[in-house]
This record gives structure tokens, sequence and C-alpha cells, in this order.
């Protein structure tokens, strides 16, 4: 046994505990009603998520099993427990999988072909083909499973030096403001980024189904995306992520010639603002998303809301809500101009005394510890936890 208090030590935006049953509880408090079954598909869909333990791929997965009863795969890389817990996705997979009726979860690096030859042996053997893939993958890093190469993602502007402003919180929990400056990424460091966090996998894993003549009829696949605000376009979608964002979405124009023997269809869904261990590592995502949450307060969407009409349009329980480059909008919410106006008059007024006049950043500090399992209403935190629990079988 290795039951013990689980305290929220770390430093910025990283924690190195995760706490069992705060990540229980907030998988728990993600409930999401069926669609009615006169919408409901008569055969169960089966459905593979990569990148499932975690930000919106976990939203997904969860939106996916309570609202469509879906089957199938869902995957995730996350650090067992040992002599610290173990990463919170770990314990998220554990809690979803009680959610679940007939679907696995795999810990494993989804860019490695080994796990895509182990993905696809067990989809042939206990699925016989899948009918969505659903693409949500954040990493720092890559391997090339044909060159052996590993490629480093960075986080640069591109073409001139940008400083941005940052939300911090000291070790009381006091927010600040903090400028951060970033030179620009140059052609090596943005080809890397691309690799990492383009379309290249994505394609990957599209390609080996249907190597394996696993795709059904009508197949769709979705991958994650995000635009975002102008206010932080010079660091991210104008940056290197963002041209990794843009080669994500041309791959979807690709991957959809290529499934047209099975009627099937790439999309790419571009998500709204949301705290998630990824953004809390980019320069002024906080800053913005607390401002933004300031302006819209209980209307910012959260991630398994936005994974309700995700599932509701690939499914045609609902029309699918597609821009001019057919990419499904989830974050119209978000860019809508008076929105945007409102945040972008807080972000320039905003001093270190007035913080939390225009940012709401409790509600920030509270979902960023959320994502670690702490400051869940409800839990005691002060009990001893068994961290030492074994992922779902």
């Amino acid at each position: 046994m290795t039951e013990r208090v689980v305290r929220p030590t770390g430093r910025g935006f990283l924690l190195l505990d995760s706490h069992p049953t705060g990540c229980f509880e907030s998988v728990a408090r993600m409930r999401v009603d069926p669609v009615p079954s006169t919408e409901r598909p008569a055969e169960r869909p089966i459905a593979l998520i990569i990148g499932a333990t975690a930000g919106y791929g976990l939203a997904a997965t969860i939106a996916g099993l309570a609202r469509h009863g879906i089957r199938g795969i869902g995957i995730g890389f996350e650090r067992p427990p040992g002599r610290r817990s173990a990463t919170a996705g770990w314990y998220r997979a554990i809690a979803t999988a009680k959610l679940a009726d007939d679907f696995v979860f795999l810990n494993a690096d989804a860019f490695a072909d080994e796990t895509k030859k182990e993905t696809l042996d067990l989809i042939a053997s206990r699925f016989g083909g899948v009918d969505y893939l659903i693409y949500s993958v954040a990493a720092p890093r890559r391997t090339d499973p044909d060159t052996g190469v590993t490629f480093q993602s960075v986080i640069k502007p591109l073409g001139a030096a940008h400083t941005t402003r940052t939300l911090e919180f000291d070790s009381d929990g006091a927010p600040a403001l903090r400028d951060v400056a970033a030179d620009p990424g140059d052609e090596t460091e943005t080809a890397a980024t691309v690799k990492v966090m383009g379309g290249e996998d994505w394609s990957r894993w599209v390609a080996a189904l249907a190597d394996r003549d696993l795709l059904r009829d009508g197949f769709r696949t979705v991958a994650l995306t995000y635009i975002g605000s102008k206010l932080t376009s010079a660091i991210y979608r104008d940056g290197t992520i963002g041209a990794a964002k843009a080669h994500l979405e041309a791959t979807a124009g690709e991957l959809t010639a290529r499934l047209s023997s099975v009627n099937g269809r790439a999309l790419t869904s571009v998500n709204g603002a949301a705290v998630t261990q990824a953004s809390t590592a980019i320069p002024g995502i906080a800053l913005y998303v607390s401002l933004l949450r300031g302006v819209l307060g209980d209307k910012l969407q959260s991630p398994i809301e936005q994974s309700i009409q995700l599932w509701d349009q690939l499914t045609g329980a609902r029309p699918l809500d597609l821009d001019e480059a057919g990419r499904i909008r989830l974050d119209r919410w978000e860019l809508d101009p008076e929105v945007q106006a409102a945040v972008a008059e807080r972000w320039a007024a905003i001093t270190p005394e007035t913080i939390t006049e225009f940012a709401d950043v409790d509600w920030f500090r509270a979902e960023f510890r959320g994502l670690y399992g702490f400051d869940i209403p409800g839990v005691d935190y002060t009990v001893p936890v068994e961290t030492d629990l074994p992922w779902p079988a």
C-alpha cells in the first residue's frame, strides 16, 4: 500500500504529483446526457481516440461514451505511479474506463509504429473496423519511425522577436503579470515543430488503418486544432505552432481524397480556448483565457460542452458547422467580434493592481490545479490516498 497525503507541489503551471481522488471526481463532474434514442445509430459506433486521457481528447472520449455509446480504443501516454504519483491522465483513464462498456485504454506512445500495430491488431480482433478517429495530440517531441530522428517542437514567433504579457502565480497563489520575450524561430525549428504537431502522424494512423482494411464505410476522422485571438496570434497562430496547425489542416484535404473508396472524410475541428496542460505552456495564453473568462463568465464553453457538439456533428445528430475552409467551428463563441473587443480592451488596460478586476484569476488557478486533481469541490485533501493504482484492464 502506498497511501499518502498528496500535495500540489511544483513550479509555475507544472505540478509534480496528481491527486487520484480529485482526478476521479473531475471525470465524474464531466456529466453528459445521452442523445435521444431516436437520434442514436442502431449500431454503436467504433471509435479510436488518440490523446484520450487529457484535455480535449479526454472530453471527446467522455462525450462519445456517454452521449453516443461509442466502443473502441483510447490511447494516452502517461507516467505510472512510482516515487511520485502517476500523472493525472493515468487516474483519469481509470475513472473514464468505469464509464465505458467495451472501450479499451492503451498507455503507449501514439507516434510509435509498435503502438499502431498493437492498436490495429486489437481493432481487428475485437471490433473489426473503425467508424471514427479523433486525433488530439499535443507533444513536445516526436521520433520519426522511418528515420529514428527525434524532433523537438518549440513555441516561438516567426519573422521577428515578440514580447507578450503572461499571468503567473506566486507560491502563495497571488496573481502577477510578467513580460515574456521570445526570439523568432528559424526554419529548422519550424520544420521540427511541424514534424511533431503537424498532420504527418495523423496521416500515418489513417494509412495504417486503410492498409489493414479497418476503415468502415462512411469513416470520419477529425484532428483538433486552434486559431485563437489576434492578441495571442504572434506567439501561436502566426508562430511555429501555427505553422504546424496549418499543416494539420492541409492534411485534412489530402486525407479526404484518399478516403473516397470508403466514402470517408477527414476534417479539422477548431476548438475554443480552454485551460489544458498544453495551453498553459504557451506564453500569454493564461492571461488571455483569464480575461476571456472575465468577459464571458459561465458562457465560456468547456471542452466537454464543445465535445458534445463535435460528436453530434460527426454522427449526423446535428448538421456540420463548417467555415469557408471546410473546418468545423466550435470556437464561434470565443471569436465573436464583441467578445474579442471586450477582451482586447481589458488586455490593454490591465495592470498588476487591476488584474483581479479584469481577469478571472481565481477561476483560472482552480482550473489549472484541477488538471492535476486539486481544488476539486468535495475532495478532502488532508486524507491519505492510494496512489499506486493499476492501469485499467
